[in-house]
């Protein structure tokens, strides 16, 4: 053939990191077939679904299975009563919030990437280090990265003083992913100031907010005043209520969000309308479920159960003296590796000698070299038998 491809692909890594991070774990275990293996890299759940969701799932079911109750297409911006389910969420966080403004996706990840699709070019700020979909997805459509940098100086949480220019795109994750950190209402306040300042625009990820237990912390940015003026917020069904496997999402685009004669809400609502073609019936009656208040409970006792990990993980970095942030309000913790080792050595060094799996901190950015990341998602089980193993090692 000799067609145009988009060489922007050329920009983006071959290897992403989870693929590279499972190459590595084959070759050991063809090599050791005996491995007791303990993976506390890929950030999935491991815990069921709640009681409330699977009777949703079958019921919902159900009625697809009944001509009188069957439905086809859903709508591409999600089924009023999960739009609803989401409205009554944030208002349990004193947020309110126009259900028009709220679009059902299959998960936080796929319109992280696709909200790319509707802005033009635009200085571009994401964190270093932080989740790659932010950076590829920009790199795929021909944007350039700016930085903004996180490092022990500053806990990891990257603040505006270092941009100098007006008109931005920028990214922010909160709790963050990969280093677990979360800004503060102030240090959040201080974003969207300057955001509302410089006629910029932040992209919120808040995948992982169901796992803030405290009151230092803000679970949406339209708790600070003004974020309706400048903030996209997206977040997902899989961590709050693992949905890893049925995937379900939602991304609020306020109706306040305009930009040069143009409602954003609309630009979004026209971009979904085109390329997608909603989440399924089922699906939606499960996330409605997970979003009730026996459904809440169910969901949260499995996050109580993996921060039980996080905090016997965070016990042993506090015993051992080692930096880290997370284990708090996140079931990521992030932490320095040993003896000068860089990322992708300190993850060879722990599979070859005591078989546990954590994620590379480079593979997050330039910034995360030197760094490691472990999860929270494991059984209490193999969590404490990781933790007498890496007390061997640290």
């Amino acid at each position: 053939m000799n067609i145009n491809i988009n060489n922007n692909f050329d920009n983006v890594s071959e290897n992403y990191l989870f693929s590279e991070i499972n190459k590595r774990i084959k070759k050991y275990k063809e090599e050791h077939k005996d491995a007791d293996i303990i993976r506390l890299g890929i950030g999935d759940v491991t815990l069921p679904l709640g009681q409330k969701v699977v009777d949703a799932l079958i019921e919902a079911s159900k009625e697809m299975g009944n001509k009188d109750t069957f439905r086809g297409y859903p709508p591409e911006y999600g089924y009023d009563f999960t739009k609803i389910a989401v409205k009554n969420y944030y208002e349990t966080n004193k947020v309110n919030l126009d259900l028009e403004s709220i679009f059902i996706s299959d998960g936080a990840k796929s319109d992280l990437g696709n909200i790319v699709d509707i802005f033009g070019d635009n200085p571009i700020y994401i964190p270093n280090p932080v989740y790659p979909v932010y950076l590829d997805s920009n790199l795929m459509s021909g944007r350039k990265i700016n930085y903004i940098e996180g490092y022990e100086a500053n806990n990891f949480l990257p603040m505006p003083n270092d941009i100098k220019d007006n008109n931005c795109i920028i990214y922010l994750c909160s709790p963050n992913n990969p280093t677990g950190a979360t800004y503060t209402y102030n240090e959040l306040d201080k974003w969207v100031k300057f955001a509302l300042e410089s006629n910029s625009l932040i992209i919120y990820d808040s995948a992982y907010e169901a796992f803030i237990k405290d009151n230092l912390h803000p679970h949406s940015i339209y708790e600070i005043e003004g974020a309706k003026e400048c903030a996209i917020e997206i977040c997902s069904f899989s961590k709050q209520a693992g949905f890893t496997g049925l995937r379900s999402g939602w991304t609020i685009v306020p109706l306040e969000l305009e930009s040069k004669n143009h409602s954003i809400n609309k630009l979004w609502k026209r971009r979904q309308a085109t390329k997608f073609n909603g989440v399924s019936y089922p699906v939606q009656r499960a996330a409605e479920a997970a979003l009730s208040k026996d459904g809440i409970k169910e969901c949260m006792d499995n996050i109580d159960y993996y921060m039980e990990n996080a905090k016997m993980l965070s016990n042993l970095f506090d015993e051992k003296g080692i930096y880290y942030t997370g284990g708090k309000s996140s079931p990521y913790i992030w932490f320095k590796c040993p003896n000068g080792m860089n990322s992708w050595e300190f993850f060879d060094y722990l599979l070859e000698n005591v078989n546990v799996v954590g994620t590379p901190g480079a593979g997050f950015g330039t910034f995360g070299e030197g760094y490691f990341r472990i999860t929270s998602f494991n059984t209490h089980e193999k969590t404490k038998e990781a933790i007498d193993r890496l007390r061997k090692v640290l």
